[in-house]
């Protein structure tokens, strides 16, 4: 891999090259073209090529891409050939529907435990995998005892700081946050914001102006990246 240092928005793109990878080896295709990839899912070629190239080479001249091989090499670049275990800070709606949640584990993630400071919600079991829910002060014993790596924030914008801190100080250096808040995080820390209010009033701009989302619809981005350019944070 190149030395140089990967951006949020190659690794997201990664992810997007992955799924469509993961379509194309259901239909049983076993090798594609980076052009014949970029047409199928609106894509661009010559992105994949650079985003790829940052990695190794991993193309075949006249056959293109291994799409088995590839996606191999993209999971163990995501990291998604190890589990990952989840834990969610916040058991109100927010956090419990993403308890329930099915999708995480077909990218090798896994909720395993829920945290809140409601004593009427402490000690309850969530959803189909009857998730425990524990009291945020035992955060620490637990992360430890569950090797929970990734934590997710699904509190009120008041208090995402302060989870954020006792996240950090249990020992979490990945974090998905769904507070409509500003945070400040170790520069070992990863804090990925998912605003949820910023995305749907961007959606509502092209819902009023539908001749500028046909001309939008003609690049060649994908979702994922126009949403990461207008709304993701790097913290």
């Amino acid at each position: 891999m190149k030395s140089e240092k990967i951006s949020e928005l190659t690794t997201n793109r990664l992810s997007v090259y992955l799924r469509c990878l993961n379509t194309l080896s259901a239909a049983g295709i076993k090798s594609i073209s980076s052009q014949a990839l970029a047409e199928q899912f609106n894509l661009n070629s010559a992105q994949i090529r650079k985003d790829l190239g940052y990695f190794g080479e991993f193309g075949v001249r006249g056959v293109g891409y291994y799409i088995e091989d590839l996606r191999e090499h993209i999971t163990k670049i995501l990291g998604l050939d190890r589990p990952h275990r989840v834990g969610i800070v916040g058991a109100g709606r927010l956090g419990t529907a993403l308890a329930n949640y099915k999708g995480f584990g077909r990218s090798n993630f896994s909720v395993v435990a829920l945290f809140d400071n409601d004593e009427a919600k402490i000690g309850r079991r969530v959803g189909e995998d009857k998730i425990l829910i524990h009291d945020v002060k035992k955060m620490p014993r637990l992360v430890s005892d569950q090797s929970i790596d990734v934590m997710v924030i699904a509190v009120p914008a008041r208090v995402a700081q302060k989870v954020l801190n006792q996240i950090m100080s249990a020992g979490i250096k990945a974090i998905l946050n769904f507070a409509p808040a500003p945070l400040s995080a170790r520069l070992d820390v990863k804090v990925k914001t998912v605003d949820l209010t910023t995305s749907l009033e961007s959606l509502s701009y092209f819902l009023v102006r539908p001749q500028v989302s046909v001309v939008t619809n003609h690049k060649r981005k994908t979702p994922t990246e126009e949403l990461s350019e207008m709304n993701e944070r790097e913290l």
